[in-house]
């Protein structure tokens, strides 16, 4: 392995694994298998090799009376397989951003960011068509631009934006600003009476961030 990348005839296999437990969670290796249409023994082989690298750890979950299921998940470390939009240089122009401008001046240009974000989503956003419609090309959008975004409809006709993966995080941490200018950017891009509320956030500890995109209720 070298700068994060599998090499090797198993590379496919390998990060197919990498991919599955970034947008699904933690997955037992019967699950992986079925998935990639692989033999479990060849998966627990990939998953053991995985681990040695440091890229996955496994916890024991005991359900009903058999044996304990072994489920695997991904380790911090395993962030470095997907895209990070340069972290290191990211954050390095933050922090001397925010000195030579100030914190006011600098979240007036996070939130000129943000206006032209709104202004390109929206040219590609039919606000028009149906809730559905729009959450799901919104999330073609983030898809391409990294998040391993998918859709989800809600029991109650709502639609879940779900992020497994961010591109900025790191940045995110270093200025927590980047986060609800983005939730803003979401709102103002989406038809109106809509109501979005983020309800899981990778800043907070959660695995992914997941956005609820709800129609507004009627007031009587």
């Amino acid at each position: 392995m070298k700068d994060g990348k599998y090499k090797g005839a198993h590379q496919e296999t390998r990060g197919k694994i990498l991919g599955l437990l970034k947008m699904r969670g933690d997955l037992s290796s019967s699950l992986l298998a079925e998935a990639l249409g692989v033999s479990a023994m060849a998966v627990r082989q990939h998953l053991r090799e995985l681990e040695g690298e440091g890229d996955v750890s496994s916890t024991d979950v005991s359900i009903g009376k058999g044996r304990p299921t072994k489920r695997w998940t991904l380790t911090e470390r395993a962030n470095r397989h997907f895209v990070d939009r340069h972290r290191e240089l990211v954050i390095d122009l933050f922090d001397e951003l925010r000195e030579a401008l100030g914190p006011d001046d600098f979240g007036a240009v996070l939130i000129k960011r943000g206006e032209r974000q709104v202004k390109w989503y929206r040219a590609r956003i039919d606000r028009s068509l149906s809730l559905e419609e729009q959450v799901q090309t919104l999330v073609e959008i983030r898809d391409q631009e990294g998040y391993m975004a998918e859709v989800q409809e809600g029991p109650d006709g709502s639609f879940l934006l779900i992020e497994n993966h961010c591109p900025i995080c790191s940045a995110a941490k270093s200025c927590s600003k980047l986060c609800s200018v983005e939730f803003d950017v979401f709102r103002r891009s989406i038809g109106e009476g809509v109501l979005v509320k983020r309800v899981e956030h990778i800043l907070e500890g959660s695995r992914r961030c997941v956005y609820q995109f709800s129609p507004k209720q009627a007031r009587a």
